[in-house]
C-alpha cells in the first residue's frame, strides 16, 4: 500500500489532516485537494513542505 498520512505543520508541530491519502491535486493555484482511499476529501490551503514515501508522510506548511 502506498497511502500516506497528511499533516499541517503549525508552530513547529505536525497536525494530522487526513490519513490514507491516495490522491493530491492542485486546487485554485494555492491549495491542494486530498482524497483518501475511503473517499474522504479535504482542501488544504498550504504548500508542500516535504514528502517522505518510505515513511508514508506528507507535510504541508502555511
Amino acid at each position: 500500500m502506498c497511502e500516506a498520512a497528511a499533516y499541517l505543520n503549525k508552530d513547529g508541530r505536525d497536525e494530522l489532516i487526513l490519513e490514507a491519502v491516495d490522491v493530491i491535486e492542485p486546487e485554485n493555484g494555492d491549495a491542494y485537494r486530498l482524497v483518501s482511499i475511503f473517499g474522504e476529501q479535504r482542501i488544504v490551503k498550504a504548500r508542500i513542505k516535504s514528502i517522505n514515501l518510505v515513511n508514508h508522510r506528507i507535510v504541508f506548511e502555511e
